[in-house]
């Protein structure tokens, strides 16, 4: 897209913003792209072991991986491959990832197959609308944010998925002790999610200070290692269900 047809591009969406109608708040950007052979392949032939439909009914975790153990629920995986590198990590867990984009579900699937990942489920669709029909309450053991878009111009903050709203019904699908775990790597959407997370009673902060530093098991990206060596911030918020 030309600088002339992103910038019309954005005057029409501010006029659109200016209508008063209102529309159902999403979690992302609708953005299929091309896939490559293997992520399509991948899809094709693991869909029906990794892959988890849409649909208005409540997962049931236990049958779904065919154990009891603790939940991981990511949104917005990307590629997939921090979320693999965790599940091959935490065996004793079981991981689920939800992202949008289609050539990142077909990546993440490849990948985690040829890697012999058995203890990971993807779903491909809106965030939002997963967390409110599919997502049992109380069953989580941690939920997890990394990089998601920042939205860094002012007039766009309010299209950020850190809301009020939105973590109050990630604290229903939390397990009392669950953990919400978010990081990135704007200082204001960080400052953003640290007001949203203190503004409310049911959480608690683990870290002594507002940030915590990266733990051990959130994967060092090599978008996020070049950014460390440019000297560029990243920021670990860890709060964790208290009521």
């Amino acid at each position: 897209m030309t600088d002339q047809e992103h910038s019309a591009s954005e005057e029409n969406a501010d006029s659109v913003e200016k209508l008063k109608y209102m529309r159902k708040i999403r979690s992302f950007v609708k953005r299929e792209g091309r896939m490559t052979n293997r992520q399509q392949t991948a899809i094709d032939t693991l869909w029906d072991t990794m892959g988890i439909d849409f649909e208005e009914k409540l997962i049931d975790f236990n049958s779904l991986f065919g154990r009891q153990a603790p939940v991981v629920l990511e949104i917005g995986f990307g590629m997939g491959k921090s979320l693999i590198e965790m599940a091959k990590n935490a065996p004793e867990k079981n991981f689920i990832g939800i992202e949008v984009h289609g050539p990142g579900v077909g990546a993440c699937l490849a990948d985690a197959g040829e890697a012999g990942v058995t203890n990971l489920r993807v779903i491909n669709h809106d965030a939002v609308e997963v967390l409110d029909k599919m997502i049992p309450n109380n069953s989580l053991a941690v939920f997890q944010l990394y990089f998601p878009d920042p939205w860094h111009k002012a007039r766009h903050h309010k299209r950020r998925i850190v809301q009020p709203a939105f973590i109050e019904n990630m604290r229903h699908k939390l397990a009392i002790g669950g953990v919400i775990h978010m990081a990135t790597d704007w200082e204001n959407y960080a400052e953003h999610m640290l007001a949203v997370l203190q503004d409310t009673a049911d959480f608690k902060n683990t870290s002594e200070s507002d940030y915590a530093p990266r733990p051990e098991w959130r994967p060092l990206t090599k978008f996020e290692n070049r950014g460390n060596n440019l000297g560029h911030g990243v920021w670990d918020l860890l709060f964790e269900r208290i009521s």
